[in-house]
Formats: C-alpha cells, structure tokens, sequence
C-alpha cells in the first residue's frame, strides 16, 4: 500500500453554490508536516471542512485515510473521523466534565468499552501533552495553552492517521502558541502526519515546513526560502 494519507485531484471546493477553491491538487505523505496558510476567506477552513467530512466533494477525486471522498456517505463520516485527529482553534472541549472525561467520553463514542484500556489510553494522551497531572481540573481552571493541549491529546485517542489542526494556536498568544506548537512538532516526530492551517507566519518561519497557500480559489505548494 502506498503511504500517500491524502490525495485530491482536480477537485473543486464549495461552501453550498460558491465555488471556493477550484482544481485543487495535493498529495500528503505520511509522516509529514504541512502547513496550510492564506488569508482569511480564502478557503482553508473550507478545505479543511472537505477532509473531514463536514462539506461534500462533488467535483475531482478525492481520497484521505483510504476514504473516497467523492462517494463518503453520511454513515461513514464518523469513520473516517476516527482515523483523523481534528484539532479546532477554540478548543472544543465540553465545560462540564474534567478533562479525563472529556477524552473518556470521546473513546466512548468512538465505541472503547474497556475501563482499564481506557484509563491507560487517556494517560498515554495527556502525557504525550505534558498534561498528564492536570486529567482531574475542568476546562475553565486551564489557560488557553493547556486547553489546546488537552485538545491535541483528544485528537490522538485513537491513534489518528492524519491530524488536522484548523488554526490551533489562533487564540492563543505568540509564548503559548510556540509551546502548542513544540508539542505537534514531537508528535509528528513520532510518525503522526499533521496537516495545519494557520495564519501565523512567525511559526512557519521559526519550524519551516511543507507549506501549501489558499489564494484566488487555488491550492498551491510554496517554495519556502531556506534563510
């Protein structure tokens, strides 16, 4: 099996009748590291939203996790979920419940029934986080950076093929937004691809990588100048 993670081939991207990006071409490697930058209405939550589901693709080819994008049916969408880790810029992470709850309850609905394996797989997450002393306080009694890192250790309970990170360090602040970042940065070290839209240039320039542009309804690689 080749280790393409995701493909899409001339495909066009639309949010309901607009078309928002068009001809679309990217292939994503397993165990890279890709950004996905351009400014705001340009389309990188929208092609996000294609990855996981939350938008048809009618137009091209598309493939992501051995998924078919093009025939996805709705069944299957929480599927293919399970093999992506979605990380969103506003953390996402129920307010009532302590943070081990919050990744029970995700390994739960994602159908683990074994207590033990459960407990295990929840501190195997927040450890790789660097939270793993804070599972017993709710959200609120965390900064943004914790909340986001809680968010990253949800995204790897079940062991991802893919991460998407829709802006993850967007409402933190520069400090906490190089701290959540060194923490995907190891993650993809230990094999996780990554894929990251951001608008955060001082990161790109500070962990150089693959690097895709959203602009005038196209998708293209940037060459990044090595400084």
């Amino acid at each position: 099996m080749s280790e393409t993670i995701l493909q899409l081939k001339d495909a066009s991207i639309y949010q309901g009748e607009n078309l928002v990006l068009s001809n679309v071409n990217v292939e994503i490697n397993k165990g890279e590291f890709v950004y996905l930058i351009g400014k705001t209405g340009t389309g990188k939550s929208s092609f996000m939203k294609t990855l996981y589901g939350d938008l048809p693709l009618n137009e091209g080819e598309g493939f992501i996790v051995d998924y078919d994008l093009k025939t996805l049916k709705e069944k299957d969408i929480p599927f293919l979920r399970r093999k992506l880790g979605v990380i969103f810029q506003d953390f996402k992470l129920l307010i009532d419940r302590t943070v081990n709850d919050n990744l029970l309850f995700v390994l739960k609905a994602t159908g683990w029934k074994d207590k033990d394996k459960m407990t295990a797989k929840v501190e195997e997450v927040l450890t790789k986080v660097g939270m793993k002393t804070k599972g017993f306080k709710f959200p609120h009694e965390l900064s943004g950076g914790e909340q986001q890192r809680v968010a990253i250790a949800r995204a790897l309970l079940n062991d991802p093929e893919l991460i998407l990170a829709d802006e993850p360090t967007g409402n933190l602040d520069p400090q906490t937004s190089v701290e959540v970042m060194k923490v995907l940065q190891e993650i993809n070290k230990n094999g996780n691809t990554i894929l990251m839209a951001t608008h955060d240039y001082a990161l790109l320039l500070k962990y150089p990588s693959k690097t895709l542009k959203c602009d005038e309804n196209q998708v293209y690689e940037v060459v990044q100048r090595k400084g």
